[in-house]
């Protein structure tokens, strides 16, 4: 199968698509927006913190579109980094074989309203 590399330097012509990760922690509800894609896009451009609110990770979605057989095309945002974590995030990416990288300044955070995620379950431990 060839890549979306592949095809760019080939000349053909390509279609990529975008999706916001979803603000849940279950990576079915990435799936469900993403699969409508599969045969449509060459690849699927994963949005980072996409109206300066919380989503899932790009990272996360990114690697999770690869598992299901979509390339991903991972948006990085320089808006809620420093160069530290720019370059962890990188460096994460690549161990999982996230190739396709779009690099953004991101929206501006003060019109956003940072939704509670829904499907996440976090417990703390009672003393």
């Amino acid at each position: 199968m060839d890549t979306l590399k592949d095809k760019l330097n080939s000349g053909k012509f390509v279609i990529t698509a975008e999706i916001a990760p979803p603000v849940s922690c279950d990576p079915a509800d990435l799936m469900t927006k993403a699969l409508p894609l599969k045969e449509l896009a060459d690849a699927v451009n994963v949005t980072d913190g996409a109206g300066a609110r919380a989503h899932l990770g790009a990272v996360a979605a990114a690697s999770i579109l690869l598992q299901g057989g979509i390339e991903p095309i991972l948006q990085f945002t320089c808006r809620d980094r420093n160069r530290i974590a720019l370059q962890s995030d990188l460096l994460a990416a690549a161990a999982l074989g996230i190739r396709n990288l779009l690099l953004l300044k991101g929206d501006d955070p003060r019109p956003a309203i940072s939704p509670t995620p829904s499907r996440c379950s976090i417990t703390t431990p009672s003393h």
